[in-house]
């Protein structure tokens, strides 16, 4: 069997059980199965297939993903989230567009001790968007940022997304989560800029109101208690994973045991909020674990197959310069996240692109971020982006798609901007874990 036929099965079988409705780790882990029986000869080929695929579960480096799912449930279940936002909501005062700002600023924290997208994106799209909409702001305005900072969880670590990437590819986990500190305070910085020209164009579409002046001892009181407490979880962390004081797996071990006494010092740690955190972060482990295993076997039947080495010659024999054949991957990546959410993305392109992304000389933690970015750009892109309909999901019922699409593009922009200056400039990337 030829490369391209082999590669075409494969990829056509996991996508003929997606469509049939089945669940993306089960359907590669079929999909490996009859691979399995045809490249590696029946029933030995299956088992040894089984062998080498339970081998990558036993990888250190997975550690870090059910304690990052942990530390952010914790933050969202106790209420310590809404703590901090509703103190930088009072921070920021008469500021035109003040609710979009505590959006990006307060959403920014968030991603960082949530790790998960979807979950962020939900939170501050159910506590912000009715109080903005309240406040007379217009849609682009107050869904626009939520879209926006949603993604940054995938970049700003710490990113259980990263950490399954960086663990599919064989790469240093601990160096792709720092890679994304200065790109993803580059984002949030981008996404600030765009509400400050948004309000200087069209006052009108963050209506300012009057609020309590505070005293700067109130001020200060509420940084120190609301503020300072949570970040400081985040900040002792990621210093820790860059000075070499932790490994990444004992960083994730440290940001959930300081949520945890946080919880107890404000005494919102009740018995329900653990057991929902336990059973969030449980669900989500269970199936990333699922899906390192299909990845790697799916890895090795296309390298078993031919069909990696065949893809790679293939796509190397047009003699493309480096980032124009990186723009192309980059292009499949935004395409497939039209149809596809992000796990099964990477699946399907992580054992194609890193081998590819090698023979052409890129360095994999850059190229990582790269693809990182490729996938938080894939969530908000219409028709099928998955934070769209969360947003939708959460959104006031009159909220149509056509505003969340709207809403969307400006922060799109920004996400294109910055990939554009990753290229330019790879040692915003590399500099901090070099």
């Amino acid at each position: 069997m030829d490369w391209y036929e082999a590669l075409g099965l494969l990829l056509g079988s996991i996508m003929f059980l997606m469509a049939l409705g089945m669940p993306v780790a089960l359907a590669f882990l079929a999909a490996n199965i009859l691979g399995a029986w045809i490249f590696m000869g029946g029933e030995r080929g299956i088992s040894q297939l089984l062998n080498n695929g339970l081998g990558s579960l036993t990888s250190f480096a997975l550690v870090p993903i059910p304690l990052f799912l942990l530390m952010g449930e914790i933050f969202f279940y106790t209420g310590l989230g809404e703590r901090m936002f509703n103190a930088i909501d009072r921070l920021l005062g008469k500021l035109p567009g003040r609710l979009s700002y505590v959006t990006v600023i307060g959403g920014t924290g968030f991603s960082t001790l949530s790790g998960s997208s979807m979950g962020s994106t939900a939170l501050l799209g159910s506590l912000m968007v009715p109080e903005m909409n309240k406040r007379g702001y217009k849609k682009h305005m107050s869904i626009g940022p939520i879209l926006g900072t949603g993604g940054l969880a995938i970049i700003i670590p710490p990113s259980a997304l990263a950490v399954l990437l960086a663990t599919l590819a064989q790469i240093d986990v601990g160096a792709l989560l720092i890679a994304g500190i200065i790109p993803g305070l580059i984002l949030a910085c981008l996404y600030i800029g765009l509400i400050y020209l948004q309000t200087k164009i069209d006052p009108d579409a963050a209506p300012a109101y009057e609020v309590s002046p505070m005293a700067l001892s109130a001020k200060l009181m509420l940084v120190l208690r609301d503020v300072v407490p949570m970040m400081g979880v985040m900040v002792l962390t990621v210093i820790g994973m860059i000075s070499g004081f932790f490994t990444p797996s004992e960083a994730a071990a440290f940001g959930a045991l300081g949520v945890l006494i946080l919880a107890a010092i404000f005494r919102c740690l009740t018995l329900d909020a653990i057991k929902n955190s336990v059973i969030g972060a449980l669900k989500v482990t269970l199936m990333a674990y699922l899906i390192v295993f299909g990845s790697a076997t799916f890895s090795q039947l296309l390298a078993f197959s031919g069909a990696s080495s065949g893809l790679i010659h293939w796509a190397t024999s047009f003699d493309l310069a480096p980032v124009a054949m990186l723009l192309v991957m980059f292009g499949v990546l935004l395409i497939l996240g039209m149809f596809m959410e992000q796990i099964s993305m990477m699946l399907l392109t992580v054992p194609i692109f890193f081998p590819l992304a090698a023979s052409l000389g890129f360095d994999p933690v850059w190229f990582g971020l790269i693809m990182l970015l490729a996938l938080e750009i894939s969530f908000t892109t219409p028709p099928f982006g998955l934070l769209l309909f969360v947003m939708k999901g959460v959104a006031p019922p009159e909220t149509t798609m056509r505003e969340i699409y709207t809403a969307a593009f400006p922060f799109i922009g920004c996400s294109l901007l910055l990939v554009l200056l990753l290229i330019i400039f790879p040692q915003l990337a590399l500099w901090l874990p070099g």
